[in-house]
């Protein structure tokens, strides 16, 4: 089997296949462009040769030659666009062959294995993915600062958590399929297609950007048209090809560890849900308070150790830890770790390029300090400001922000007291207290609970979204890089983040955040409980170093349905004083 070629399987018997189809498809384009510019040339040799005399063919080879002037300009005008568009770049961390030669090593032997090019370079991603990426165009050398390569391998971008979670073998395995796909990019018929698709959906983008003033949209509508309607007669065909691909690679990549692949895909599986519940559960509140993990892939260890000590069906996984693990083949884990943790707060966060004051990187051992009990205490504080908008006075006791405050608006119970009030003042002017007002006075409690509720939680909603208005301008345009090697892949004029987390908080989502956090606080500074860290589910109460899961459903009952009575009674089962003052930030 050739190292150049893709082998005779019906996957590469089909990919080549798809691939001619659209080379057929920029010849068809071609040839139309020239159409016009033929006829002149017939009609201009016609009149040379006396063949073709006459006012009226000299007015026909005025009108040709004139049309096959435009549409030849417009034509070049197209091809240099697709040619000098460059092609969309995944945003990585790369990795030199001085800061990872053993896993270098590691690639190039199963390339020698598979009877492949090896991948002129690798790339990490904050993702459970690895794929091969065309990097040859002259534009991604000169983003990146590096002279453009001489080899046409891809480069192989590798998802980071892998390297973590899995062990040696296994990342070899999952590996094996992706490295076998050098092959088919080595094959010039594939290699043009890909070319021209990517070149066609680069120029796409290009005629696409709002960036563009009037007279660039106009000048590139025409552009944009021709590159949307060529790229959409060539989709199926592509997408054809590129199945085909990855056929041919599988069934290459079947000699090399293949009964080890079956046991690896199921780390791959149990690796992405890991990271999915990190990123949403952990990582995610530390950037919104303005801080960033910076062991994101070793978070990632830890929390599927702890989902295998929880689930069932997960045990067993952790004895795999005492193999070898992926990360030894990096010189320095600690910091391709860090750069991969602010490349995932960039992407699904949109966080700023850079760390700054208000951008600091943060250990797990400070997590719990630095996120967690700050995260509650700002809440905290921007609960009881938006109170203070609301005029909602202090509950009574000592001055300062208190949980009873929060419990006694939210329940109604001021409301309740003032139609007591009004109650007791009219049966005392002598009129009949009778059911009916007394169960006036109920209704009124009751929809004066659910108003204090909504007020409550659009005040926080609106004051949140000032916040991250202020976060987001901060962020938006990244530094200029202090050097070509401080520059990460694949930024451009997409908004950040690119791929959020999670869909915009609702307002009561928000209020039953703040008055959790709330609860937290007067837990912290009245009965001795701690903030904590769960891999699982981020930030954690824990009173007598055991983590309080029971919280949540009792907040849920105040906040929806204004009843107080689970949140008293767990809170005085806890010792937990309401009306004490609790510290803000």
């Amino acid at each position: 089997m050739s190292g150049t070629g893709i082998g005779e399987s019906m996957g590469a018997q089909a990919a080549r296949s798809r691939a001619l189809a659209v080379l057929r498809i920029r010849s068809t384009a071609v040839a139309v462009a020239l159409l016009p510019a033929a006829v002149a040339v017939v009609l201009l040799v016609g009149g040379a040769t006396g063949r073709m005399g006459g006012q009226s063919w000299a007015d026909a080879r005025l009108a040709v030659t004139v049309f096959a002037v435009v549409v030849l300009l417009l034509a070049a005008t197209v091809a240099a666009v697709i040619v000098r568009a460059s092609p969309a770049l995944s945003p990585t961390v790369e990795l030199s062959e001085r800061a990872a030669p053993d896993l270098y090593r590691l690639v190039r032997d199963l390339a020698e294995r598979l009877e492949v090019p090896a991948p002129s370079a690798l790339a990490l991603t904050p993702d459970c993915d690895s794929w091969l990426e065309d990097r040859s165009h002259p534009a991604h050398a000169i983003r990146s600062g590096r002279r453009r390569r001489t080899a046409e391998a891809p480069v192989l971008v590798i998802g980071s958590p892998f390297l973590w979670w899995m062990r040696v073998a296994e990342l070899r395995a999952v590996l094996a399929p992706v490295v076998a796909g050098t092959s088919p990019s080595a094959h010039p018929d594939i290699a043009a297609a890909r070319r021209f698709v990517r070149g066609l959906d680069a120029a796409v983008a290009v005629a696409a950007d709002p960036g563009l003033g009037r007279i660039g949209k106009v000048a590139l509508g025409f552009v944009g048209g021709i590159t949307r309607l060529l790229l959409r007669s060539c989709q199926v065909q592509a997408a054809e090809m590129e199945r085909g691909v990855a056929a041919a690679a599988s069934e290459r990549a079947q000699a090399v560890d293949y009964g080890l692949r079956i046991v690896a895909q199921e780390q791959v599986g149990l690796a992405y849900a890991g990271w999915d519940r990190l990123l949403t559960r952990v990582a995610l509140p530390a950037w919104r308070m303005g801080r960033w993990p910076s062991r994101l892939d070793a978070g990632v260890v830890s929390a599927l150790t702890e989902l295998s000590r929880r689930d069932r069906l997960a045990e067993g996984f952790a004895s795999r830890l005492g193999e070898r693990p992926a990360c030894d083949l990096l010189e320095e884990p600690g910091a391709v770790d860090e750069a991969a943790s602010l490349l995932a707060a960039r992407l699904f966060h949109g966080g700023p390029a850079e760390a700054g004051p208000d951008w600091a990187p943060v250990d797990w051992q400070q997590y719990p300090e630095e996120v967690v009990d700050r995260k509650w205490r700002t809440e905290a504080a921007r609960l009881h400001r938006v109170l203070d908008d609301l005029g909602v006075p202090p509950s009574a006791g000592p001055n300062g922000p208190t949980l009873a405050r929060v419990m006694d608006h939210l329940s109604g119970r001021g409301a309740e007291t003032a139609h007591k009030g009004e109650a007791a003042e009219t049966a005392h002017k002598g009129e009949a207290a009778t059911a009916d007002t007394a169960a006036t006075a109920d209704t009124a409690g009751i929809a004066d609970t659910a108003e204090a509720g909504d007020t409550l939680a659009a005040g926080i909603s609106a004051e949140v979204a000032r916040e991250e208005a202020v976060r987001e301008e901060a962020a938006a345009a990244p530094p200029v890089p202090k050097s070509p090697g401080d520059a990460l892949n694949g930024w451009g004029a997409d908004p950040l983040p690119l791929f959020p987390l999670q869909p915009p908080r609702t307002g009561r989502e928000l209020l039953a955040d703040h008055v959790t956090a709330m609860v937290c606080c007067a837990a912290v500074d009245t009965a001795g409980a701690v903030p904590g860290l769960d891999w699982l589910d981020g930030p954690a109460l824990l009173i007598n170093g055991e983590r309080r899961a029971d919280l949540a459903a009792r907040v849920l009952s105040l906040t929806e349905d204004g009843d107080a009575a689970p949140l008293r009674t767990w809170l005085s089962a806890l010792g937990v004083r309401p009306e004490k003052p609790v510290r803000l930030v």
